[in-house]
């Protein structure tokens, strides 16, 4: 295993390494690359290798620039498809083929989505713990997400509890692992199986696995953390019952002190 930034995780394999960087340094903010094949019609362009995080799993595109030596050209939308992660850009004609570029994330865009991903998984983790309900949906922005539980009725108080716990886990300081854990070890890991690890296609193997240590554990592909203590703070802003057993939870990102965050 290996900590967001510091190291590449053990077992990664090497392709995903070299090409989707956000996958093994979550800390990365700027590289350089090289265009891979070039979409004029949707005016966007692929890269031999990327720092720029694709979108998936409720967390969203990371937006930055690219500059091949005009300037910098804002990136306005990344996705992937069909094997491919592609990179909208803003400019009326798009590098060729070969070009060598020099990528730059939006880092405060990027470490605010960060934070609010581990304090959806920390409210993940408090939900198990506490009451051995596993969640069943989300989404977030930059500093705000949800997640659903099937929990037949949910008060403004049990969030304020909620709230206080997920609290309490941000100060525990807790380590943020990364890992790749081969689809045999996955499907016998009751962690992985109450999350729906075993609802992922079997031709992903291995598996990319985010360990809150000693609080949560889940098949992941997004950006996070070195630690719950980086998070901040969180209020829980909402409860709502979205229908019979399906509640849900909306959070907020803040700062430690409790106001909402800025530039960091």
């Amino acid at each position: 295993m290996a900590v967001p930034g510091r190291a590449v995780p053990e077992n990664a394999p090497e392709d995903l390494a070299r090409s989707e960087l956000f996958a093994v340094d979550a800390y990365l903010r700027e590289f350089d690359a090289t265009v891979a094949d070039v979409d004029a019609e949707q005016g966007r362009v692929a890269l031999r290798r990327t720092a720029f995080f694709p979108g998936g799993g409720g967390q969203p595109y990371d937006l930055g620039t690219l500059d091949w030596g005009a300037g910098p050209v804002p990136v306005t939308k990344v996705k992937r498809e069909s094997g491919r992660i592609w990179h909208w850009l803003d400019v009326p004609e798009l590098p060729a083929a070969g070009t060598e570029l020099q990528g730059v994330l939006d880092w405060d865009r990027r470490h605010l989505t960060m934070r609010t991903h581990t304090a959806l998984h920390i409210l993940c983790g408090v939900i198990w713990a506490d009451h051995k309900i596993p969640v069943t949906g989300g989404n977030m922005e930059p500093g705000k997400g949800r997640l659903d539980f099937p929990f037949e009725s949910m008060s403004a108080e049990f969030g304020r509890e909620i709230e206080k716990r997920i609290n309490e886990e941000i100060t525990a300081a807790r380590e943020i692992l990364v890992a790749f854990v081969g689809r045999e070890v996955a499907d016998e890991d009751h962690a992985l199986i109450r999350t729906a690890a075993n609802l992922i296609p079997r031709e992903i193997d291995p598996l990319r696995v985010i360990d809150i240590v000693g609080l949560d554990k889940q098949a992941d592909g997004g950006t996070h953390v070195l630690s719950t203590a980086e998070v901040g703070s969180v209020a829980v802003t909402r409860t709502e019952s979205k229908g019979k057993g399906n509640k849900r939870v909306r959070i907020e990102v803040r700062d430690a002190g409790g106001s909402t965050p800025g530039p960091d």
